[in-house]
């Protein structure tokens, strides 16, 4: 019996496969590529997880992968209708970001109450300039999304003394539902966003979350650019709605040299650098590896997305 092929979608650096050697023949493409060698693969890794092409050629002419795995964990850019429409099952890069994306969280929310950003001006200016800083210990924050990132985001934050309310797509011990949100945006001195990208979250920061927002609250983003109405969140800073924000992620990536985000008051922007650990792709490929593994011995596949919400279940 041939082996099974296994379509990569790639992206620098390759992934490392070579625990697959003799098992699976391998065939690597680009975007431009991927349309055509769709019809002989068995399974598609999308190693490229910015390119919208799975999303956009799924649908055509001949035989689909049985099963596509995404090295990453947000799965709008793969998951069009034809997609979720198929017998196809989907999994992603649950259990490889959490710990990374919290630490990140924890380091923005402590550079903000210390003033850092301020400070490192300072020191390129040589200017002495003697400052109050935020205790974190005592102060609240938000956290929307109760997913494997958002629950290790809110475990990080309770471990630097800060208080977190957890918000779900619907309410459940120790989670809050949607209609308690903007009740408990009103006491945050944190938001964080750590929700998937769905039609009911999409462009939920808007004008009117900002300025249910307390003067004093920081806002930060490490889930998906288009959660955010960057525009009013850009007015809510100039005009002091609030204190802060950062946002490791935008609604188009890269951000362009002429954005206007670069140059908003008490706003930090960073490149998606929340996941971006040292050693990420070969644990990234270490997983896909162990969930081929299951898949060839016939076993049930984990990280499997509920293909109508859009994201893994489970929480």
């Amino acid at each position: 019996m041939p082996a099974p092929t296994l379509l990569v979608l790639d992206a620098d650096p390759l992934p490392r496969l070579g625990r697959l050697t003799g098992r699976a023949r391998i065939v690597h493409t680009d975007a431009a590529g991927l349309p055509a060698r769709l019809p002989e693969a068995d399974v598609l890794l999308v190693w490229d997880t910015a390119a919208d092409v799975v999303r956009e050629r799924w649908a055509g002419a001949g035989a689909r992968p049985a099963w596509v795995h995404v090295a990453g964990v947000p799965v709008d850019r793969v998951l069009g209708l034809g997609l979720a429409a198929s017998d196809a099952v989907v999994t992603n890069a649950r259990g490889v970001f959490e710990e990374a994306v919290a630490e990140y969280v924890v380091a923005l929310v402590l550079a903000m109450a210390k003033g850092l950003p301020a400070a490192w001006e300072a020191q390129r200016a040589r200017e002495w300039r003697h400052r109050e800083v935020l205790r974190v210990g005592g102060t609240r924050a938000v956290v929307v999304g109760t997913g494997p990132v958002g629950r290790t985001v809110a475990r990080a934050l309770k471990a630097v003394g800060v208080g977190v309310a957890l918000v779900g797509r619907v309410a459940r011990t120790g989670v809050h539902g949607p209609g308690d949100l903007d009740r408990l945006l009103a006491r945050a001195e944190w938001v964080v966003a750590a929700a998937p990208l769905t039609e009911a979250t999409r462009g939920m920061f808007d004008a009117r979350r900002f300025g249910v927002m307390l003067p004093s609250a920081r806002f930060v983003n490490v889930a998906r650019g288009e959660l955010v109405d960057e525009e009013a969140l850009a007015g809510a800073l100039r005009r002091r709605w609030i204190a802060g924000a950062a946002l490791d992620v935008t609604a188009r990536q890269p951000l362009a040299p002429g954005s206007p985000l670069w140059d908003v008051p008490d706003l930090l922007v960073t490149p998606r650098a929340s996941g971006a650990f040292v050693g990420r792709h070969d644990r990234l490929a270490a997983q896909f590896v162990e969930l081929w593994e299951r898949w060839e011995a016939g076993r049930r596949l984990v990280n499997v997305v509920d293909k109508a919400r859009g994201y893994v279940p489970g929480y």
